[in-house]
């Protein structure tokens, strides 16, 4: 399915039908996605995500803030884990390694792409 099959675009908005996009593959193993707002002169986007259990998001940085509600599961860091109904914000230079240990599907507010890192010895 088509990018156009699956966004009304009126005067007023843009209406996405998340339902019916097709998962993508990610840059994250064991993860896909459904992109549903993409500005590629500002790096504004955001991603659905569902990652499988014992999925693990490698090592990086957030260049600018970066938002997280998850919907299912939970996405654990060192810092914490935000479970199923909760919400995290994370500030521009922010790193970690997150991890998804039973799994999730969570969507994200990127104000740009985040880095990948040389995971820390």
């Amino acid at each position: 399915m088509s990018a156009s099959d699956t966004q009304l675009i009126t005067p007023s908005g843009v209406f996405v039908d998340v339902h019916n996009m097709e998962w993508a593959p990610s840059r994250v193993a064991g993860s896909v996605q459904k992109t549903l707002y993409s500005d590629p002169e500002t790096g504004r986007s955001t991603v659905l995500f569902k990652m499988e259990p014992g999925g693990v998001i490698p090592f990086h940085e957030h260049p600018e803030l970066e938002q997280t509600y998850v919907l299912e599961g939970s996405l654990e860091d060192d810092q914490g884990a935000c479970t199923a109904g909760n919400f995290v914000w994370r500030p521009a230079g922010s790193r970690h390694t997150a991890r998804c240990p039973n799994g999730a599907t969570f969507i994200v507010f990127f104000m740009k792409p985040p880095l990948r890192l040389p995971q820390p010895e």
